[in-house]
């Protein structure tokens, strides 16, 4: 169980580790990519510059926990369980 966690888990931290040095480029190109992946991107701010003059800071994963999700038929109940699409935290410097 622990050998598939970590295999499941594996990409991701490597999406983390090139995203991470999205300094030089602008924000939005980070969290298009980000979005183009997949994942559900939240983005929170310091500062009010344009998005366009804004630097990525930091680039985190949020947690997105399995859930139970129950279709009650006629003859019996069938529970299975979704994993939602996976959520990362985009910080941005935008006082600049």
């Amino acid at each position: 169980m622990n050998t598939f966690v970590t295999a499941g888990l594996l990409p991701f931290g490597a999406l983390l580790i090139l995203a991470a040095p999205a300094h030089a480029e602008p924000a939005s190109t980070t969290i298009d990519g980000l979005r183009a992946q997949g994942l559900d991107v939240r983005v929170d701010r310091v500062g009010n510059a344009p998005l366009d003059e804004c630097t990525v800071s930091a680039v985190r994963a949020l947690p997105a926990p399995a859930q139970p999700f129950l279709v009650n038929d006629d003859d019996d109940i069938n529970v299975f369980t979704i994993t939602p699409k996976q959520k990362v935290a985009v910080s941005l410097d935008c006082a600049g």
